[in-house]
């Protein structure tokens, strides 16, 4: 116990008086031994008691209590000034966990008030002179705003993505881009899950120029192959004599809503070639009515599409046989606006075009994957490890996807049911031996699209797909099939198209060149090719190139793939193709066709006669004269990077891989200065981030 004691001191003032020595206080003085119980009147303890300190009955002389006595037959209220309790003063039972004291908390807000804070909040944030110069830090202090106001208040996220845009100039049209019925309940989503303040919020926020690109996280690969790869690699085997034709068709986007005579060369928001499209400069009139046939600005009219579909066959030499398998890489339907798009968009654009495949380049199966448009809302593909309502929110799409795949007969039951559940990707395995890869790369699609990809994003796999992928890849490699992988977004070239996360496709070089045969993609409307190097192209030559991406411009192209001649061998890393007999499913060249957009007017009030279609080239012609290379040697990855140092030689071959990037169009970019290099380096990256690196 701590003990007090007190000095008195006496000061006299007024005249000094001398002290008689009757008046001097003693040097010393002893207290009395007890407890001086006449201050008190009432104690809770023996006061006198010397085992405990006493325990005076306290009565606070301010606070009374007026407390109603129940008598018998009458009541009476009497004023009882208030005692303190015991238990407050007592050694032993002296409250420990004090619950009884008032704790008051600020009043809950409404919604509206807790918006009105947020987006003052987010304009302190970003002037307040401490974070002056780190927008990255700006813009992640504001994202944890966000996010405690959509957890708090879910339906204030759109609101607030309006307010914000509006206030930092984002876009023209800010309610249209960030309402509920657009990007504004995709946005509260992910400021709802993502860690904003950390790496998904630095992804996020790099989207928007603020924070630089965080770097790739690396996929754990501890245990992730089941084996390791084989040395030497096994030799294929399934002798046959045919040489296949496949028909690659990607991104038709079809326009139901095409309207012909409308603006084609619209400067208003939205669609051209479309009713409510119209020009800035002459709103009240049409300067180019769109043809019967379509238009450069504007998207596939359905007569277009009924042109092209019965052509292909007589073009390619099919009309009697047929082709052996048709690929579609995605994206059904048009770039509708979100506020013009529906989830009944998709649907009625699949049954459309599903139905004309299956009548035109039948019957042999298409095999299909998923587009970035061809899902409601467009882009978007959400984790299921969110789990709930949010993480299922997309699974009714890929229902509907894989019944029609169903329905047209072009996929088995069991791989049917596992598309329904798993973003309507799938494994076939051919009865020839070729298995079909499809999945749903919209996982990786990037600029400012798949915000829901920013969930989690640490993980390099948050959505199991390349844990797939290599499950299916070992069932192969154990088989002895061989695979081709197809999906939609690319995984590399340029690399603006891609996170860089999970595009780093280790899968690939794992099981190349003896498992994987061809890689195909879709999505950005240009011819273009890239190429897979072993241990992620540390070194590029054409030893160590392993396996090639194939992606066609708009419409479509046909392969011919070599599944007779040929002794596969592999010599230092590279496929090649000598002698003998076996399925290798190795293309042996690819065709693409045109058609002269710039014709179509000429085509318009008359029924004589539509399109003309034309082979542009064929890849074998264009590009191999100067490759000592068989007829019967597949373009494989190798033949491309052969291709690839013929263009360090000669430049024109660069021009010309870009006139047919753009399927030799008279308006394009010609490749001239930085861009030829620049081509070469895409060419020779698979994955989006040797393009960021090296390019």
């Amino acid at each position: 116990m701590m003990l007090f004691s007190s000095l008195v001191a006496l000061v006299a003032c007024g005249t000094a008086v001398a002290a008689s020595e009757s008046d001097v206080p003693p040097s010393a003085y002893t207290a009395p031994g007890t407890f001086p119980t006449s201050v008190y009147g009432t104690f809770w303890n023996d006061p006198i008691a010397t085992s405990a300190q006493p325990q005076p009955v306290i009565t606070d002389p301010v606070t009374v209590r007026n407390k109603v006595l129940a008598v018998i037959c009458t009541q009476q209220t009497i004023a009882i000034a208030y005692h303190f309790p015991e238990e407050l003063t007592d050694p032993e039972t002296f409250p420990k966990n004090d619950t009884v004291d008032p704790h008051p908390l600020p009043p809950a807000s409404a919604p509206s008030e807790l918006l009105t804070v947020a987006i003052e909040q987010i304009k302190a944030i970003a002037n307040n002179s401490a974070f002056e110069g780190n927008e990255c830090a700006q813009c992640l202090a504001s994202l944890e705003v966000a996010k405690f106001l959509v957890m708090a208040a879910p339906e204030q996220g759109s609101p607030l993505a309006q307010a914000m845009c509006s206030y930092f100039d984002y876009t023209e049209d800010c309610e249209a881009a960030f309402s509920v019925l657009s990007l504004g309940y995709i946005i509260s989503q992910v400021v709802a899950l993502a860690d904003v303040g950390g790496y998904d919020g630095q992804n996020l926020c790099s989207d928007f120029n603020l924070c630089s690109i965080p770097p790739t996280v690396p996929l754990n690969m501890t245990g992730w192959f089941a084996k390791p790869k084989p040395n030497p690699l096994p030799a294929p085997t399934q002798p046959s004599g045919e040489r296949l034709k496949i028909l690659h068709i990607s991104d038709i986007h079809m326009d139901p809503r095409y309207a012909t005579g409308s603006e084609a060369n619209c400067t208003s928001q939205g669609l051209c070639c479309r009713d409510n499209a119209y020009n800035l400069d002459y709103p009240d009139q049409i300067l180019s009515p769109a043809p019967r046939y379509g238009a450069y600005l504007c998207d596939t009219p359905i007569e277009l599409m009924f042109s092209v579909l019965p052509a292909i066959p007589k073009l390619t030499g099919t009309e009697e046989t047929g082709f052996n398998f048709t690929l579609f890489t995605g994206d059904l339907t048009a770039h509708d606006p979100k506020s013009e798009y529906s989830r009944y968009v998709g649907p009625v654009t699949r049954v459309i075009i599903y139905n004309a495949l299956k009548q035109y380049v039948g019957p042999a199966p298409v095999y299909a994957t998923v587009g970035n448009h061809d899902t409601y809302m467009e882009y978007m593909m959400m984790p299921y490890q969110v789990g709930g309502y949010l993480g299922g929110q997309f699974n009714w799409s890929y229902e509907h996807i894989s019944s029609l795949w169903s329905y047209e007969g072009w996929l088995p039951e069991e791989s049917v049911e596992f598309a329904r559940t798993h973003y309507a990707g799938y494994t076939v395995k051919r009865p020839d031996g070729l298995r079909i890869i499809s999945l749903d790369t919209n996982m990786w699609f990037e600029n400012r699209n798949n915000y829901l990809g920013y969930i989690n994003s640490t993980n390099p796999d948050q959505f199991g797909l390349l844990r797939w992928l290599t499950d299916e890849l070992q069932e192969a490699e154990d088989a002895g099939d061989r695979a081709w992988i197809m999906g939609h977004v690319l995984a590399g070239f340029s690399g603006k198209d891609a996170q860089s996360d999970p595009t780093n496709l280790c899968t690939v070089d794992r099981y190349s060149p003896h498992v994987i045969a061809n890689i195909f993609w879709g999505h950005t409307h240009e011819d273009q090719l890239s190429i897979f190097y072993a241990n992620n192209g540390t070194v590029m030559n054409a030893d160590t190139a392993l396996a090639v991406s194939w992606q066609p411009q708009l419409r479509f192209r046909m392969y011919e793939v070599d599944s007779a001649v040929g002794d596969f061998q592999q010599s230092s890393g590279a496929a090649k193709l000598t002698s003998g007999l076996f399925k290798t499913f190795e293309v042996l060249d690819s065709y693409t066709w045109i058609s002269r957009i710039n014709e179509y007017p000429e085509l318009d009030n008359q029924t004589e006669y539509g399109p003309t279609y034309e082979l542009e080239y064929s890849a074998r012609e264009a590009y191999g004269q100067n490759i000592t290379w068989g007829t019967n040697d597949p373009l494989n990855a190798t033949w491309w990077h052969l291709v690839t140092e013929q263009m360090e030689y000669d430049s024109s071959l660069v021009k010309l891989f870009n006139k047919y990037q753009y399927k030799s169009a008279i308006v394009r970019e010609k490749c001239t200065g930085k861009c030829i290099p620049e081509t070469i380096c895409y060419m020779r990256s698979g994955s989006a981030p040797l393009a960021l690196q090296n390019c």
